[in-house]
């Protein structure tokens, strides 16, 4: 599989603070290593021991920005609702359907 071809994933993190931090990666476990480590996204250093919360496979990068996004855009509320009922699989086709919405060519009136 080229490198192209290959999944990303989104992911959500509690700290050990409570706090949440959402990223993306192509291996989740080995950036949940990094982050550890405190080689990963600034934001997490010092801030664990981190708990992997939930994670939901793209088909590709652009997806998985694109959900991260939309993730990080909501509430601390909010994305502990996504988490506690399973329910990212679902977000994640509402931000699809709305991204594709998006894209659709506007029919010339005429």
């Amino acid at each position: 599989m080229s490198a192209r071809n290959e999944a990303w994933f989104v992911y959500l993190v509690r700290c050990s603070d409570g706090t949440l931090y959402t990223g993306i990666a192509r291996d989740v476990a080995a950036r949940m290593a990094q982050h550890e480590a405190g080689r990963g996204a600034r934001y997490t250093r010092g801030r664990g021991p981190l708990t992997l919360c939930a994670t939901k496979r793209c088909r590709d990068k652009s997806e998985a920005l694109r959900l991260e996004l939309s993730i990080k855009r909501l509430t601390r509320q909010a994305k502990q609702q996504l988490m506690a009922a399973g329910r990212l699989r679902a977000f994640a086709r509402t931000v699809r359907a709305r991204s594709q919405r998006l894209r659709l060519p506007i029919a010339s009136s005429g």
